[in-house]
C-alpha cells in the first residue's frame, strides 16, 4: 500500500486538462437563468426514443456528465411525463411508437414543449417516411424546436433546449 501511495505522489496528476473553451458552461448558465426566470423552478425533461440508432442518446447522456452537468443546475430527466415540462424526442417516429409518443405528449401538463433531436427527428433522416416509419417528429406532434445533426453535440442540444424555453 505504501509503495502505491509513493508511486501516486511521484507521478502526480495524470489526466489532461479539459480541452476547449468555456462555451458549454456559458450556455448551461444561460439556460439555467432563463429556466428560472420563465418557470420559477427547475426544468423536468422526459426523453422518448421513437426509433433512433442511439447516436443522439449518447450525446444526451453526455449532457448530464460531469463536463456539461445540466443536472447540477437543476435541469433533470424524469421517468414520468406527468412531471415533465419538456419532451425530448430522438429518431424518426416508427409506426409502433406513434401511440406511445402521443400518449406521452398527452400526459404532460400544459404548457408543453417538444424538442426534436437529430436529423432523423427533424427530417426523418435516412429513414424518411415508409411503411415502418412516419418520418419526422412534427408529423406526429407539434414541435417547438428542432436540433439537427447526426448526432448533434451536447452544446447544440443545450442550445436547442434554451431556444425552446425562450419561445
Amino acid at each position: 500500500m505504501l509503495r502505491t501511495l509513493r508511486r501516486i505522489c511521484s507521478v502526480g496528476i495524470a489526466t489532461e486538462p479539459l480541452a476547449g473553451s468555456d462555451e458549454p458552461l456559458i450556455i448551461r448558465d444561460a439556460l439555467q437563468a432563463q429556466i428560472r426566470a420563465i418557470l420559477g423552478r427547475a426544468l423536468c425533461i422526459r426523453h422518448v426514443d421513437a426509433g433512433s440508432c442511439n447516436g443522439c442518446e449518447l450525446e444526451i447522456h453526455a449532457v448530464v456528465n460531469p463536463v456539461y452537468n445540466i443536472e447540477g443546475e437543476g435541469i433533470r430527466f424524469v421517468a414520468s411525463p406527468r412531471h415533465a415540462d419538456l419532451l425530448l424526442v430522438t429518431g424518426p417516429v416508427s409506426r409502433h411508437m406513434e401511440t406511445a409518443l402521443r400518449r406521452t405528449y398527452e400526459a404532460m401538463a400544459n404548457p408543453k414543449l417538444v424538442v426534436a433531436i437529430g436529423d432523423c427527428g427533424c427530417s426523418g433522416g435516412i429513414f424518411g417516411e415508409s411503411y415502418a416509419s412516419l418520418g419526422r417528429v412534427s408529423n406526429v406532434l407539434p414541435v417547438d424546436m428542432a436540433v439537427p445533426g447526426c448526432p448533434p453535440t451536447p452544446t447544440r442540444i443545450m442550445r436547442g433546449i434554451l431556444a425552446a424555453i425562450g419561445r
